[in-house]
């Protein structure tokens, strides 16, 4: 539910009574941050160019793999891997980077004088890089239906899934991330071990039935393993509801840690 806070006019003048909405609160940091990413052409061609370059890099992996081996095609090998680059390249990383130079020019401290909460904020914060990724996504999946000739998924929910708990999760670890990133040079390092070991460890380039076993069963617990298992079985059909439940049960405890983790550790002043 909406809140409404009213402010007095100035002394000697008629009241003038202000009303603000979350909803329009929200609306003006959402054109604020597009317009801030419209202006940064370095982030905005890293959001665009590098999920698609990172797609290219797995499709030239997965030629040259036995894939009917693990019952994936070309296309459901390869869309759930370019929807992921997307929840890592386009909303996690630059989410970082975007909450620490809020956070280094004092615009977080300012925001919460006002009337928005912490969670108004994060979010309002987050709606440019999910836009952007939301519309790549898009064309990805459509670049990937048409080029790569996929079937229908055999299970829509499935994937639907993937790509909501995956969204959110990007969301949830950049803010998480950016609780021990002190500048927005260090975030090219906090950043680092999610983006790695997502891109060898969660099935983007190969898949985890590729994999020994143990090594197998390590990776699956990784931030975007479910995610990616989620999207894959749901479109090749080799996901049952069991396992499913496994996959959602990994997300949800790695958003538990980054939302205990935010509450306890995010900052919201420059850090020393």
């Amino acid at each position: 539910m909406s809140t409404t806070t009213l402010k007095q006019g100035a002394p000697g003048t008629a009241a003038a009574a202000t009303l603000t909405t979350a909803a329009g609160r929200m609306r003006a940091m959402a054109r604020a941050e597009l317009t801030l990413l419209g202006r940064n052409k370095a982030s905005l061609v890293m959001i665009l160019v590098m999920p698609v370059v990172l797609t290219l890099s797995s499709l030239s992996v997965a030629k040259g793999m036995d894939l009917e081996k693990y019952g994936l095609s070309l296309g459901t090998m390869l869309i759930p891997t370019a929807l992921t680059y997307v929840m890592i390249g386009s909303i996690y990383t630059t989410l970082v980077g975007t909450y620490v130079t809020r956070r280094e020019e004092l615009v977080l401290k300012r925001l919460r004088t006002g009337e928005q909460g912490d969670i108004e904020i994060l979010a309002g914060t987050s709606v440019a890089a999910l836009v952007a990724g939301l519309v790549q996504s898009v064309l990805l999946l459509a670049a990937g239906v048409l080029l790569l000739d996929a079937e229908t998924p055999s299970n829509v929910l499935f994937v639907v899934a993937g790509i909501v708990l995956g969204i959110g999760l990007a969301v949830l670890l950049a803010i998480a991330t950016t609780a021990f990133t002190k500048s927005a040079e260090g975030a090219q390092l906090t950043i680092a071990p999610v983006m790695f070991l997502s891109m060898f460890g969660s099935g983007l380039f190969f898949p985890l039935e590729a994999l020994p076993d143990t090594a197998a069963r390590i990776c699956e617990l990784l931030p975007f393993s479910p995610v990616v298992e989620l999207m894959r079985g749901g479109w090749s059909g080799g996901l049952t509801w069991a396992g499913a439940l496994g996959d959602v049960v990994v997300v949800a405890a790695w958003t538990v840690l980054s939302v205990y983790t935010a509450k306890k550790r995010f900052h919201w002043e420059p850090r020393r």
